[in-house]
């Protein structure tokens, strides 16, 4: 009798057919990252001004300088207010210039960008001012179709399984990503965002691997909107790509581990048979033999609840303390008071070292204590960004890179020990709780942002507390370093198991030989 990690290890732990299989599931996630990240480059802030242009009524030959001096008042600082306009007045214009305007007001009639502007989201729906808290609001929105995303495509790869899941996301992802750039208005493009952010999640879910892809795809990002600044040119520019990994239907293989958990013996002998062609490795060598048998599960066990009940609860605050924290200084890229394309490249090109250096370091020191280890450090960068003054951009930014660097492995970590944890018969269900998690905090960062009206810290004093008491608690979970994945709830909670019944999945097409073989 055989676990299916023995299979696994007969078949080459990483041969050709598994190192083929990683390139082919990492194509799509560089394009994560623009749909996750991108519209930070289509709202970037630009000088404003109420338009005044009733004035040109009394004053058509009025300079731009002379305009706004005469309409626009000026604050503290000397500059020219963006959001409030002195009130229209039925005089000449020789009695405005003699005299001045008084009374102020909102802008009533739109506002005014620079002239050499192309067109982004917040000149051509007017995001400022009052409405300029729909950036932060339409980030959370996204972020709210990564959670629903969980919900649904969580249960659903356990239920449908994993590629036909990947290329529901992917037809989704292609659909209204490219949508997004004909959309009449800013709230069609919140809902359009929120099903991309589901899609999304339903690739996440089942794409474990390649998290230096995404990397990849956030230096990609900075380059493309730097180079396209025109939004609606830059969306379809990062949707389109998605169509050409549509060849997936015919060569992506579904997970034989899963087919087995659902009792389809031959499709996942077939996948295994192909693993082990291209490996070069003889399949189920033990099972070849004239009597021999191979049984991927043995007996089941029921868990206590309560077990399951602190796993899913601890994972799922690791999860979303990484996630507050990642996109706590992801989203901030345009504060840090360095230009945001090279921020961004920065932020890109750090996570590439910070996901691939997880290799050795989950191997050298244990999930455990990475998972730990980081959330600490990442959380204490952010704390102490929190006591830099503003005016110290470069020193701000430095320590930026260094939180990004530990929240970038951390998340790595949290998906690979997340996985580890979780029992195959409910992996995608476990994952998607913990996703679910993640994605609340995903949700709560941008409007955390929001607090920064009040002072400039408390956000990042927020993303600073939260991962420290995390990466605390995570001592309390037990190390799965150098352990075989686990099939069925036996070896969730080993101390607590009651037998329930037998289950076992024959390679074997004759039943009665191994019922003579057991009698002998």
């Amino acid at each position: 009798m055989f676990a299916f990690g023995d299979i696994l290890n007969a078949l080459g732990e990483f041969g050709r057919f598994q190192k083929w299989l990683v390139v082919l599931l990492s194509l799509p996630v560089p394009l994560t990252a623009f749909h996750m990240l991108g519209q930070v480059f289509m709202l970037v802030d630009v000088p404003h001004y109420c338009n005044t242009s009733w004035i040109r009524a009394v004053g058509p030959n009025l300079t731009e300088d002379e305009l706004l001096n005469l309409t626009v008042p000026r604050g503290a600082s000397g500059a020219y207010e963006q959001c409030s306009m002195y009130s229209p007045v039925d005089r000449d214009l020789d009695s405005i210039v003699a005299y001045g305007l008084n009374a102020t007001q909102k802008c009533s009639n739109g506002w005014v960008y620079p002239s050499t502007q192309t067109p982004s989201l917040l000149t051509e729906f007017d995001l400022v001012c009052d409405k300029k808290d729909l950036n932060d609001i339409s980030q959370a929105i996204y972020m709210l179709g990564l959670l629903l995303g969980a919900m649904i495509f969580g249960p659903l790869s356990d239920r449908i399984g994993r590629r036909p899941v990947i290329l529901i996301s992917m037809l989704i992802q292609g659909l209204f990503g490219v949508g997004i750039a004909f959309v009449p208005h800013f709230y069609v493009y919140m809902a359009f965002r929120c099903v991309v952010g589901a899609s999304m999640t339903g690739l996440s879910l089942n794409l474990l691997v390649s998290h230096c892809c995404f990397a990849i795809g956030q230096m990609i990002l900075a380059g493309l909107s730097y180079g396209i600044r025109n939004w609606r040119l830059l969306q379809i520019a990062g949707s389109v790509p998605i169509f050409a990994l549509f060849f997936y239907f015919w060569v992506l293989p579904e997970s034989a581990r899963w087919l087995m958990t659902k009792g389809r013996v031959e499709e996942a002998k077939k996948i295994l048979q192909k693993a082990a062609s291209m490996n070069k490795r003889d399949f189920l060598p033990h099972a070849n033999s004239e009597h021999g048998q191979y049984v991927i599960s043995g007996d089941q066990y029921c868990v206590r609840s309560w077990t399951i009940y602190v796993l899913v609860s601890l994972c799922s605050f690791l999860r979303f303390a990484n996630s507050l924290a990642y996109y706590g200084i992801s989203l901030n890229v345009t504060n840090f008071g360095l230009d945001i394309y090279l921020t961004q490249l920065a932020f890109g090109a750090v996570e590439i070292p910070a996901r691939a250096s997880c290799i050795l370091l989950l191997q050298w020191f244990g999930r455990k204590k990475c998972q730990g280890f980081l959330l600490l450090l990442s959380g204490l960068v952010c704390l102490i960004i929190t006591g830099i003054p503003e005016d110290l951009p470069v020193v701000i930014t430095v320590l930026a890179i260094i939180g990004k660097f530990a929240t970038s492995a951390s998340f790595s970590t949290s998906y690979v020990y997340t996985a580890e944890l979780f029992p195959t018969v409910v992996r995608q269900t476990g994952v998607g709780l913990c996703s679910m998690s993640a994605r609340v905090a995903g949700i709560i960062a941008p409007l955390i942002r929001l607090l920064a009206r009040y002072h400039h810290s408390v956000p990042m004093a927020i993303f600073g507390s939260v991962p420290v008491l995390a990466g605390l608690l995570c001592f309390l979970l037990h190390e799965t370093r150098g352990m075989d994945l686990v099939d069925d709830t036996s070896a969730a909670a080993p101390q607590h198991r009651c037998v329930v019944g037998v289950h076992q999945v024959l390679y074997s097409q004759n039943r009665k030989l191994e019922q003579t073989q057991h009698r002998k």
